[in-house]
């Protein structure tokens, strides 16, 4: 009975998984055709029109356009990770005077929409003459509450009291403690943050639109966005660009699902 129903849940998981591959499918091949035979229907066999496509795509200076989305997402995940990290550990293993008021400070922003202080952080970056460059793309992810939030519910259920204390007892400082005994523990929580991060920072359009305007800067959406622009009906152009778009997070997510999904599912249970 048990073998049955094994092979009934990997047949419902085969199912799902082919569906989901579907539309991943279809883009690239629609990426090998003409945007005229794009019209005529939808074709699960790939076209003849690839290198073409990606000549459009190259004469817009994608590539640069992909290396500043690379920069920018790679630094926004990179400080972004460690500041949730250290927020997170010492609202959850320090005890200090309005700690949780800050905490639920934290939790408030999260319900407040970014749209609503958009204008006073494009202001702010103006006065600290931050436009134009790759800064007011990042710092947003640098420090997020979400973020925060979730490194501290997953140190405050998966690190014991016990062993910092025996570390700071063998003359471990607070930093070593941090990096060596408390990031180990949470290594699959730190993994997940950094991919949402990363996917975050890296599908980010709008921030890129109103703070940049030096096209040398431009992200992948804005990139995309203007190939669309110059190329009013070349769509096989454009669906090409949105698949290279998409590398990098499926590269990530095929090394870091594992971690995902152990860290999704420990953050679900506290202790």
């Amino acid at each position: 009975m048990s073998k049955r129903k094994g092979i009934g849940t990997m047949a419902v998981l085969f199912v799902l998984a082919f569906i989901t591959i579907i539309p991943f499918y279809m883009m690239l091949c629609m990426s090998t055709q003409t945007s005229a035979e794009l019209f005529q229907g939808l074709t699960l066999l790939p076209g003849s029109h690839l290198l073409e496509n990606l000549k459009t795509v190259g004469s817009s200076s994608f590539g640069k356009f992909y290396i500043n989305s690379l920069v920018a997402s790679t630094a926004a995940t990179l400080i972004g990770t460690l500041t949730s990290a250290m927020a997170g550990f010492a609202l959850s293993k320090y005890r200090f005077k309005y700690r949780d008021l800050i905490a639920k400070i934290i939790i408030a922003t999260m319900m407040i929409p970014s749209q609503i202080s958009l204008i006073a952080y494009v202001i702010e970056m103006r006065n600290f003459h931050l436009l134009n460059t790759l800064w007011p793309v990042i710092i947003p992810f640098t420090f997020n509450a979400f973020g925060v939030y979730w490194m501290k519910q997953s140190i405050e259920g998966a690190v014991p009291d016990e062993v910092m204390e025996s570390a700071r007892i063998d003359g471990a400082s607070e930093m070593r403690v941090f990096f060596s005994i408390v990031l180990p523990f949470v290594k699959s929580a730190l993994i997940t943050i950094a991919l949402l991060l990363f996917l975050w920072s890296w599908n980010n359009y709008l921030l890129p639109l109103i703070t940049i305007n030096d096209m040398d800067l431009y992200t992948v959406p804005l990139g995309i966005a203007m190939l669309n622009g110059m190329y009013r009906t070349d769509y096989a152009a454009k669906i090409l660009a949105l698949a290279m778009g998409t590398v990098p997070l499926v590269i990530l997510f095929i090394f870091g699902s594992k971690y995902f999904i152990r860290g999704l599912t420990s953050g679900a249970v506290k202790g």
